[in-house]
């Protein structure tokens, strides 16, 4: 598949594309730097809970208070007349005549090609990494198989929860991406080493074993939404320490 070409200057006008609260610093970012965003595409309202009524993603809610025009149609980016498309957990693979038309760029939060898929930053604690980072990659038909733009790497501290590296990746990469627009994205580079993959977590992967080294239950917990038994009931473990 021929992918449309990268702007070589900075792009004037992009579509954003994105859904949960950790993609919206970059978006806000954009708009603050000046970039013209006349489309956001996220995904379709849900209920967020028993009985509740729909509501939008918090990318949908975010670029409504920016003054943004939004969709869940992926398919209005070809209309929207942009030079680039900003991809950043949007949560659902482009299908290769968008990507044929229109230009796309990802924040992926791991050092590819390790950790390619849903899941890089909790997988990166499961597996005990001690750096993880921020890769500005071409979005290509593969799973996260784009040549990169630019990247950070940024340290993963024994206690660190998924939230507290969370954050801070968003931060790095949100200074990443406005860095790379801004000067214009240059050549990409091919992905280089083994490609690890970085499946969704199952909730069934989250139960506690208690035979385990205490390390891992530790990773897991600092991952969320960790669970034990205890006389029949379900309890969740917020925290863990691991002595000296």
């Amino acid at each position: 598949m021929t992918l449309a070409p990268a702007p070589a200057g900075r792009p004037q006008r992009l579509a954003f594309l994105g859904t949960p609260e950790l993609a919206v610093p970059p978006l806000r970012a954009l708009v603050d730097a000046g970039f013209d965003v006349p489309l956001v595409v996220s995904q379709p309202d849900r209920r967020r809970g028993r009985g509740a009524a729909l509501s939008p993603s918090p990318v949908k809610a975010a670029a409504l208070e920016l003054g943004l025009e939004v969709t869940d149609q992926i398919d209005d980016v070809l209309a929207a007349e942009v030079d680039l498309g900003v991809v950043v957990a949007y949560g659902r693979l482009i299908r290769p005549h968008i990507l044929a038309a229109v230009p796309m760029v990802n924040l992926h939060f791991s050092l590819l090609p390790r950790w390619r898929g849903a899941a890089p930053v909790e997988r990166a604690i499961l597996a005990g990494d001690d750096r993880t980072g921020v890769d500005l990659m071409v979005v290509e038909e593969g799973l996260d198989t784009g040549g990169i733009y630019g990247r950070v790497e940024l340290p993963i501290g024994p206690d660190d929860t998924l939230a507290e590296l969370r954050e801070r990746l968003v931060a790095a990469g949100t200074d990443l991406l406005l860095e790379h627009l801004t000067a214009g994205l240059g050549q990409a580079s091919p992905q280089v080493g083994e490609p690890v993959y970085a499946a969704k977590i199952d909730p069934a992967e989250l139960e506690i074993d208690w035979t385990g080294p205490a390390v891992a239950v530790h990773r897991l917990v600092r991952v969320g939404g960790a669970w034990t038994t205890h006389r029949g009931r379900r309890l969740k473990v917020w925290r863990t320490s691991v002595p000296p």
